[in-house]
C-alpha cells in the first residue's frame, strides 16, 4: 500500500499536478506521523538500536562482533522490534537480522519507573 502511494505521489510530481512544495509538505507530514507513532510506542521497548541505515526499537538485542578475512563486521539480531521507516506500512516486526561493517549503537531505555518522580517530592504546589 505504501509503495502504491509513493508511486502515485511521484507520478503527480512528474506530470505537474503536485508541486515540489506540495511534495515537501507531504514528506514532512509523513515524518511527523512517524514521529508521533514512535512517541506512542517507545514505552513498549527496552532498547534503541541505530545502524547506518535504520533506527529500531527492540525488546531483545543480540550483537556479535565477527571477523572474516581480517575484516570485522557486526551480526545484529533483534526480536520484537519496531522500525523507523516512513515507507514501511508494517513497522512492527517479529525478528530482524542486520549484517554491517559500520557502527552499531545500542542503548538501553530507562524503564517508566526510572523516569517517575519520587512520590514524596514537594514541587511547591
Amino acid at each position: 500500500m505504501v509503495a502504491a502511494v509513493v508511486h502515485a505521489v511521484c507520478a503527480m510530481v512528474q506530470d505537474g499536478t503536485m508541486s515540489a512544495e506540495d511534495l515537501e509538505n507531504y514528506e514532512t507530514d509523513m515524518e511527523l506521523q512517524l514521529y508521533r507513532e514512535y512517541r506512542d510506542v517507545v514505552g513498549l521497548f527496552s532498547y534503541v538500536v541505530e545502524t547506518e541505515r535504520r533506527f529500531y526499537l527492540a525488546n531483545h538485542v543480540d550483537l556479535q562482533a565477527r571477523s572474516a578475512d581480517g575484516e570485522v563486521y557486526f551480526d545484529l539480531t533483534l526480536q520484537d522490534a519496531w522500525v523507523w521507516d516512513v515507507y514501511r506500512s508494517a513497522r512492527f516486526v517479529k525478528s530482524v537480522r542486520v549484517i554491517t561493517f559500520k557502527d552499531v549503537n545500542v542503548e538501553e531505555l530507562p524503564r517508566n519507573e526510572e523516569l517517575a518522580l519520587p512520590k514524596d517530592v514537594d514541587l511547591g504546589n
